[in-house]
């Protein structure tokens, strides 16, 4: 699958009603032999910054699952993977924090998933920012 191709499934599946981490996961979960549904849930809990707390984007801890399942059997392996993409997310985005990505939109922390409306999806960057990872995981070694 090409990095397009990737992207595009990422925005699919974030627009279908997954979450951001679980948007960047589940594009990845074929790779790993894992079915869609299984990836889904042990991503579920990432999205919103962790459980819609607003931390870490879920797009950044999606992508570290699949840096885990690609380079994870060792931890001083896995860890550069990791903080360098976050590095380069950071750079290209401002942040790896959800609710300063989120500044300005009226993203509240805690409580229920908002629901996902034309107005949801133009006023958040949360599709960019699945693509980004996503575009971003694409150029890391394999």
């Amino acid at each position: 699958m090409t990095s397009d191709e990737r992207a595009a499934l990422a925005e699919s599946l974030f627009r279908s009603g997954m979450n951001c981490a679980q948007s960047v996961f589940c594009a990845y979960a074929d790779d790993f032999g894992m079915d869609r549904a299984t990836a889904a849930k042990v991503s579920c809990g990432l999205g919103g910054g962790v459980g819609r707390m607003r931390e870490v984007c879920g797009a950044v801890t999606g992508a570290a699952l699949v840096l885990g399942m690609r380079h994870g059997e060792d931890k001083s392996v896995t860890y550069p993977f990791v903080q360098d993409l976050c590095e380069r997310f950071r750079a290209e985005n401002g942040s790896i924090v959800c609710r300063e990505l989120l500044a300005g939109t009226g993203a509240t922390q805690g409580g229920a998933p908002e629901a996902r409306t034309e107005g949801y999806y133009r006023k958040r960057p949360c599709v960019e920012l699945v693509k980004c990872a996503v575009r971003m995981l694409e150029g890391t070694d394999r």
